[in-house]
Parts: structure tokens; sequence; C-alpha cells
């Protein structure tokens, strides 16, 4: 049953898709356009996420520290924020008159709404929980005797880092990057409210599904499809490591 609440929705949009165009659509300048910028923004994303989340998970995993508890539940926030709310809380600090988006433009001209660069920011904002949570579950299940083993045998802390943590942490940080990369691919809301639906610059597929369902309902459920295909694929494709303990 539980199989069939996920597949049920699927098989809609196999029932409903016009498949003797969807050549055309998927093929289309629009279609093309949000596809490649969505890749870019998504693996933009998902590596800002990794260059901030694995020190955060890192310290929250091995360090103890009053407020520890608040700082993880911050961390996992944006899994249960409304993805619109996000989209606003971004605008209010980050935007033309925000709190630090103000400050941007007045000393240096740099105006970051209706940008590639925001719709970066907004899908590494909703996605940033999943490679913190992953990374820092992986830093648990490493047995602590394996480090010290090194440390005693005279390893350095970055020796100890790049030669023994991460690659015990490899398919933790694989499982993390991927979920982050494909939440990203499919972000809607925040995407929406910061960096707008500006073709070329911020429409990403989900934003060009969302156009497409108003004029041609049955059309967007082609690129619905490729959509789900990509990320299907990308999970499917790591699947080993995704479903290491």
């Amino acid at each position: 049953m539980g199989a069939a609440f996920v597949a049920l929705p699927l098989v809609g949009l196999l029932a409903r898709a016009p498949w003797s165009r969807a050549a055309a659509i998927l093929s289309s300048d629009s279609s093309r356009t949000a596809f490649r910028l969505s890749l870019e923004v998504s693996g933009l994303a998902a590596a800002l996420d990794l260059t901030l989340g694995l020190p955060l998970a890192w310290v929250l995993a091995r360090k103890a520290f009053p407020g520890r508890t608040f700082v993880r539940g911050l961390v996992v926030l944006p899994l249960v924020m409304p993805p619109v709310v996000a989209g606003v809380a971004l605008l209010a600090a980050l935007g033309r008159r925000g709190l630090v988006g103000a400050w941007l433009d007045r000393a240096f001209g740099l105006q970051l709404t209706f940008t590639t660069g925001a719709a970066v920011l907004a899908t590494a904002l909703v996605s940033f929980p999943l490679v913190v949570l992953a990374a820092e579950a992986g830093l648990r299940s490493i047995d602590a005797r394996l480090e010290q083993a090194a440390s005693f045998l005279g390893a350095s802390r970055w020796y100890l880092m790049r030669r023994v943590t991460l690659p015990l942490l490899g398919p933790q940080i694989a499982a993390g990057a991927a979920l982050a990369w494909a939440r990203a691919l499919g972000e809607f809301g925040a995407t929406l409210m910061f960096a707008g639906n500006l073709r070329g610059r911020t429409q990403t597929l989900p934003l060009a599904v969302f156009e497409l369902s108003q004029t041609d309902p049955r059309g967007a459920t082609v690129l619905a499809l490729a959509l789900v295909a990509v990320s299907l694929a990308v999970i499917v494709a790591l699947r080993r490591r995704l479903l290491t303990p």
C-alpha cells in the first residue's frame, strides 16, 4: 500500500502525458534552457551545502557547547519550514531592502534578488539540512578507535581527516550530496519568492512546469516526468551509497 501511495501520482503523470508532443515539448528552447539552468543551480547549491555543511556537521558531532541542541534545531528548520516562508525570509535578509541586502547594495552595488545566484541561495537553504544530518550521522557512527589508533601512530590532524575520517565518511557525504542535489533540483517556492521566474536567469524546471501548466496542463506533465526521471536516475545510481549504514 505504501508503494502504491507513492506510485499512483506517477502513474497519473504517465497516463496524462501527451506522448505525441513529448519530443517537441522537451526540445523547445524554454525547456532546454530551464533544464540547463536547473542542473547548474542544483549543482552549485549542493556544492555550497557541502562547503558549509561538513564543518558544521563535524562541530555538532564532535564538540559539546552550550546551545548545541538549539543550533541543531535551527539547522533542521528548513526541512519543516514552508518553502515560501524560506523565500520571504531570504528577501527580508538579503533583499534589496533586507537586513544585509541593503548594506550590500549601498556598499558594493550588489543586488542578489532575481539573479541566478539568488536561485542558488534559495535552493541551497532548503536542501542544507540533508547534508548536515547525513554527515553528522556518519561522523557519529565512525568507530573512534580507528582515529585514535592513527593518532597514536603519529598521524597529524590533517592526515587523520584526509586519510581516515573522510574515507569512512564517504558514503554519508555522497548520500547527503545526492539528496541535497535532488531536493534543490525540485525546489519551487523559495526560488519563486527570492529569485523570481525569469527565463534564462532564474526559471528552473519546476518553475517552467508551473508556467506551462497555466496554458498547457497536459504538456506540463511531460516536463514534470523529465524532472522525476532525472531525480530517480540519480537516486538509483547511488542506491548502494544511500543505503550504506
